[in-house]
């Protein structure tokens, strides 16, 4: 275990990063101490993402003390990696609501601080906003540091390199960190990478450097367009006498590093030397997910958001019983492992998150045939593509709301193409503290106006096994399949799977008062309200859809030549999903004076909070639901038309 001072008097002190310019270097020292201090104590009791805001204290501490912030600009990759960030601006006093109902973010978000400038829940973004952020400081003539900290693992990302590459042809002084913690991007600290950071970043070398080429430039000894010439020399020479290539220099980005970015000293003494330099700059630190709290520091995936724990001991606080369901996302990895075991043309890819979608499964019994391919969703679906097009069966699992990252990809390189690449959206609907930037709200409706898919939610864990071995040998096209976070619903999730006839849905009860169509997990939660308001006396008619493209038109048929008042539900926004595909069958079929009330995610982005909340807030929880078709049956018009309340504020 880490040592750790229960007395936090220097970080009490600090209300804004204004205080941090009064403190002595060992203050500052003592400030960091605290602050690992403060974040063991808080998460230990708050859950929250743990491994990542340790590693990047003493890089915190150093950017708000030589930058002046707000009015600089500090933009966070990977948002997670701000904990530190928020309890320096102003937030220390509430960050035990981190995460929660009504309380703090675990992201940057504009709207909660002036402090973050950029929101940040997903990877790769912060040189694109920090450059148009740096850009638009020069146009503007402001005297402003924009600075972006990019890393644990959002290097992979390809907007990055996008942005990399555009950075040197704009005009602006950008400074990059790469914080760089668990990859190999550059040998490691040595005795003449420290003496060239050292020199390269003194005021004096970077003074008499600009003085030559000034009087380089004066006497026309050198061009406008020699400018990067002069650079490439530079970058050469570096080459020269470290006997390394640097990628970076190759996108004309002058480079510093690596540094240990934990020696606070060194941090702000290069900070203040780089700060005013002209042009692009990154500088490259190493750094330790999880440094302070040994446990962490020895096993970084685990601690990466590992909950509950016992801060004294390291020990774990797990709460899940034997007697509950399996996890969605590990009856997913296990049918993975059962398809592959009985086909060697199934494989499995995901972009960075084989532990959370449980590909570690596959991993551990198929290593050849299971790949992480790192943040980089697009590349994870054309490599998919890649793979099927040479007759391979891939299972792409990616987060829903990280698919809307490679949306052009699902177009263009598979469904165009009507390869047979399997897309498993987990954590599809509402994931909980994660909040807005992680919801899987909207693949319902972004993907069912894609030519060529079909797009499948199960209601358990049985029809989540039958559908991935109907996208496996009872279709030869693009498949999706998305299913919640969390766990299911069955006890006994293990069972034979079974091909299902695409398009087909299924009755789950008649009824003659009301029909509910649902699609996917939610629907178990219809089932529910459904009782709730038959022990009322109204009869009810339930049927689950399973697929939302193609939809089972004869049930559609059915429920729109008997019923008057329809409610479809799903864990998906409302405008575009499930519920308008509804709609739209109807319209097109000359079906009229039939009320439908649409369940489902409103259209905003809802906050953070536990799934349980989230679910309430949105009225689709058990309670809800019952509420709503209770508001069908009972509150109607002389016209006979629903009136529908506005729940969502």
């Amino acid at each position: 275990m880490s040592e750790r001072n229960e007395n936090i008097s220097v970080l009490e002190k600090i209300n804004s990063p204004a205080d941090l310019k009064n403190l002595s270097i060992e203050e500052l020292e003592t400030l960091c101490t605290d602050l690992r201090n403060f974040l063991i104590d808080q998460l230990s009791k708050n859950p929250g993402h743990f491994g990542s805001s340790l590693g990047t204290v003493e890089l915190t501490v150093a950017l708000h003390y030589v930058y002046n912030t707000p009015y600089d600009r500090i933009v966070w990759d990977v948002g997670h990696q701000a904990y530190s960030h928020k309890i320096l601006t102003g937030r220390r006093d509430r960050f035990d609501t981190n995460r929660k109902f009504g309380g703090l973010s675990g992201f940057p978000n504009p709207d909660e601080s002036e402090y973050d400038a950029f929101i940040a829940g997903h990877a790769s973004n912060s040189i694109s906003a920090a450059l148009g952020m740096a850009v638009a400081s020069t146009l503007k003539q402001e005297n402003r540091h924009v600075v972006a900290v990019i890393g644990d693992g959002s290097m992979t990302g390809g907007l990055a390199y996008e942005a990399l590459n555009n950075a040197s042809s704009q005009p602006n002084d950008m400074l990059i960190i790469l914080n760089d913690n668990d990859m190999a991007i550059d040998n490691n600290v040595g005795g003449m990478r420290d003496y060239l950071v050292k020199m390269t970043t003194s005021p004096t070398y970077n003074r008499v450097r600009n003085d030559v080429y000034q009087k380089f430039k004066k006497g026309n000894l050198i061009t406008e367009k020699g400018k990067n010439f002069i650079l490439r020399f530079n970058n050469s020479l570096k080459a020269l006498l470290t006997k390394q290539q640097n990628m970076f220099e190759g996108f004309n980005i002058r480079y510093f590093g690596p540094i240990d970015g934990h020696d606070l000293r060194s941090l702000i003494r290069i900070l203040q030397n780089i700060k005013d330099m002209k042009g692009p700059k990154m500088l490259h630190i190493h750094t330790i997910k999880g440094k302070g709290f040994k446990p962490a520091e020895v096993s970084a995936t685990v601690w990466h958001a590992p909950g509950k724990f016992d801060k004294e001991t390291g020990e774990r606080i797990v709460t899940k019983s034997k007697d509950q369901p399996q996890l969605y996302q590990d009856v997913f990895g296990h049918t993975l492992v059962e398809l592959a075991q009985k086909d060697n043309r199934v494989v499995g890819v995901t972009p960075a998150m084989p532990t959370g979608s449980s590909m570690t499964y596959m991993m551990k019994e198929f290593p050849e045939r299971a790949f992480d391919v790192g943040i980089a969703e697009a590349h994870a679906v054309t490599y998919s593509a890649g793979l099927a097009k040479e007759g391979l069966l891939p299972f792409c699992n990616i987060y829903s709301s990280f698919m809307q990252r490679a949306y052009d990809q699902v177009i263009h390189d598979v469904a165009l193409q009507r390869l047979h690449v399997t897309m498993c959206l987990d954590r599809a609907g509402l994931v909980g503290e994660d909040g807005p930037t992680h919801h899987g709200a909207f693949d319902l409706a972004y993907m069912r106006c894609v030519p060529n898919l079909t797009i499948a939610s199960p209601y358990n864990e049985h029809f989540l096994r039958h559908l991935m071995y109907t996208a496996t040998y009872g279709n030869e096209g693009p498949f999706v399949i998305r299913y919640p976070r969390g766990q299911g619903v069955l006890m006994d999730w293990e069972c034979k799977m079974q091909l299902l006839e695409i398009g087909k849905g299924r009755k789950l009860k008649d009824g003659k008062d009301l029909a509910v169509l649902s699609i996917g997990p939610i629907g178990n939660a219809a089932r529910e309200a459904i009782a709730i308001l038959e022990d009322q006396g109204f009869s009810i008619a339930h049927y689950d859809m399973i697929f939302l493209k193609p939809m089972d038109t004869a049930i559609l048929k059915e429920v729109a030549e008997k019923f008057t008042h329809i409610m479809t539900v799903e864990n998906g926004v409302v405008n575009g999903g499930f519920g308008s595909a509804v709609l739209e069958y109807l319209a097109d079929n000359d079906y009229e004076n039939i009320n439908v009330v649409r369940a489902g995610i409103p259209d905003e982005f809802v906050t953070h909070g536990s799934v349980g909340e989230l679910n309430k807030l949105c009225k689709l929880d058990i309670q809800g639901l019952a509420e709503r078709m209770e508001a069908i049956l009972n509150k109607t018009t002389s016209t006979g038309k629903i009136e529908e309340e506005k729940i969502y504020k």
